[in-house]
């Protein structure tokens, strides 16, 4: 195989170009990192906040995961890996902004729509039902008022941003920074198709930017 030597390829083009370029604030980071904004996206290959927001090394703060979900807050002693990062941007690299960037031709928003690893065991889609199960509740809003046809996928992929923006408010550390005025929460979803970018309102809909 010879895609890790690819890539090896493409780190020698960034060293003799694009670092070079940006030295003097690839020397900065080497400091320390001070991102304004957090971005919440999928770890969908074809959606990557960086291009899409067209930004510089150090501007943005990315977790990545299925259907690019937040889960709610509990301290249960577990393994939280989103938990974690957004703790730690939040708290102690004081990020101002948290976007929840979804996007169309989702596939965790299409295991959730389905169920279709309802039955499978980890390491056959099992964990995937597990982790796309936070997205449950949106699942039958979505069945109940498009049933499973195209419209209801699209409206599952916005669901998981809405899913995610609420289960934000759960961590104790969000609304009282909300209402502080020193973070705020922004919903957006970039659709594959057309490559544009949708915003989401005060009342949870989305139009393009």
């Amino acid at each position: 195989m010879t895609h890790f030597n690819d890539l090896v390829d493409g780190y020698r083009r960034f060293r003799t170009a694009d670092y070079r370029r940006q030295r003097e604030r690839w020397a900065e980071l080497a400091e320390g990192q001070e991102p304004k904004v957090m971005v919440i996206a999928c770890s969908d290959s074809r959606v990557e906040p960086a291009q899409i927001f067209d930004t510089l090394p150090g501007e943005i703060f990315v977790v990545r995961n299925v259907a690019n979900l937040v889960p709610p807050f509990e301290n249960d002693g577990g393994r939280h890996g989103v938990s974690a990062a957004l703790e730690f941007a939040v708290t102690k690299l004081n990020v101002e902004e948290v976007v929840v960037l979804g996007h169309g031709m989702c596939g965790g928003a299409h295991a959730a729509l389905t169920e279709m690893f309802q039955h499978s065991p980890p390491g056959d889609g099992g964990f995937v039902h597990a982790w796309v199960s936070l997205l449950d509740a949106a699942r039958e809003r979505v069945r109940a008022r498009f049933g499973d046809g195209p419209e209801a996928s699209r409206a599952m992929e916005l669901e998981t941003v809405r899913t995610s923006i609420a289960n934000l408010r759960t961590f104790p550390f969000i609304p009282e920074r909300e209402a502080a005025g020193t973070l705020a929460i922004h919903g957006a979803y970039f659709a594959i198709s057309d490559g544009v970018l949708h915003l989401m309102d005060d009342q949870g809909e989305f139009a393009p930017a």
